[in-house]
């Protein structure tokens, strides 16, 4: 896709930065974090607000230039890049607050809000709000993080039901516990944290994805977390796999195998590889892209929330990107042979990595039986739309 205007500057700052974030990756992965001066960039570039509403001094980025920068990153480092996709996620929460709520959790310039899910969390209705207790985790980017969310069943005080919220609190106010011990994409710090008996005014509660319960009415926040969600984790697979594939025909040039003559480069085999890998790539980025950019045509007309027709093709094309890049990044491993096993190549820990991004949940398979539901005239029956 072209990307202009505001994409176009935010992705040339990415590209700015890639340098140094990808030679601080080493670093943020033994510290299990972000270091102070990746994240000094970041905030100072702007990336942390790509997806805030400029009422809050934020970019309201369109998704597929924002999907963009995140592959542009993701190619320097993918932990980097899956904290600012946790954290563009989250900022759709401001357009569900009322102005001083989102003002004061968003307001500072260095604001990031993080969450995961909490099975069994509760929230107690009381005068004024909510007495929250429970336990969330894979909290990506929770080190840096300034506010945190806790997904919750809503109940009365006799225990009896009445539906569900996400309230936000201090970070401060929670208890965290180091469970990050994983095998890729270390450096977003992916902790778990609790809160017993917190209490949260009414206003730090909202219900995302209800067009009724959203406070800012413009096209961004007519896409569904999800589907931004998808479009991130995706972008951070292609650009794992493109930093991946570029690494190889970099050492394909120069590299004989053991007991061969040839470089690998001059094998046919490996031409193959190389050709049908920059396919994989091209048609799941193209995928993606027009999936977002048809679903933002839509969004910019009169739908409170982007039809699931869109939400379909977006959930399509992130699984399907994510599938093609593995296959991608897999294969410039194994053509790399023993170049790749070392940390200090630009193998392993893409590796690592991108097999982590395909244990999350935008990466399963079983979406596909829900596109196919939904193809066949039937109801989708995801969550996850």
């Amino acid at each position: 896709m072209d990307v202009t205007g505001d994409g176009a500057d935010l992705l040339g700052r990415a590209g700015a930065l890639a340098g140094m974030i990808e030679e601080a990756a080493p670093r943020a992965e033994s510290a299990g974090e972000l270091p102070s001066d990746v994240l000094d960039a970041l905030h100072d570039a702007g990336l942390f607000r790509m997806l805030l509403p400029r009422s809050l001094g934020g970019l309201e980025l369109e998704p597929g230039a924002y999907a963009a920068v995140i592959e542009t990153i993701a190619a320097a480092d993918a932990s980097t890049a899956w904290c600012l996709g946790q954290g563009g996620g989250c900022c759709f929460a401001a357009a569900y607050l009322a102005p001083d709520a989102a003002q004061e959790v968003f307001g500072d310039r260095r604001a990031v809000l993080a969450w995961g899910p909490g099975p069994g969390a509760r929230a107690v209705v009381v005068p004024g709000g909510f007495r929250l207790s429970g336990t969330w985790i894979f909290a990506s980017g929770s080190h840096h993080a300034t506010w945190l969310g806790g997904h919750a069943a809503v109940v009365d005080a006799d225990g009896t039901r009445r539906g569900e919220r996400t309230l936000l609190f201090p970070r401060a106010a929670a208890e965290f516990a180091a469970v990050w011990n994983v095998v890729g994409l270390r450096a977003t710090g992916s902790d778990s944290y609790r809160v017993d008996d917190l209490f949260v005014p009414a206003a730090f509660g909202l219900l995302r994805d209800r067009p009724a319960e959203r406070r800012l009415d413009r096209p961004l926040y007519r896409f569904t977390t999800n589907a931004i969600y998808g479009a991130s984790f995706a972008s951070v697979a292609m650009g794992v796999a493109r930093a991946m594939l570029a690494a190889l025909m970099d050492l394909a040039r120069g590299k004989v195998a053991r007991a061969e003559s040839r470089t690998l480069s001059e094998s046919t085999a490996v031409q193959r590889e190389v050709g049908q890998a920059e396919a994989r790539l091209r048609a799941g980025r193209l995928l993606l892209h027009d999936a977002l950019a048809q679903a933002w045509r839509e969004a910019c007309g009169e739908a409170e929330l982007i039809p699931l027709d869109s939400r379909i093709a977006i959930r399509l094309a992130a699984t399907h990107a994510i599938g093609e890049a593995t296959k991608v990044a897999d294969m410039a491993y194994h053509v790399a042979g023993g170049t790749a096993v070392f940390a200090a190549n630009p193998f392993e820990r893409r590796f690592r990595d991108i097999h982590a991004v395909t244990q999350q949940v935008q990466a399963r398979e079983s979406h596909f039986e829900a596109v196919g539901r939904h193809l066949m005239g039937l109801p989708p029956d995801s969550p996850w739309l």
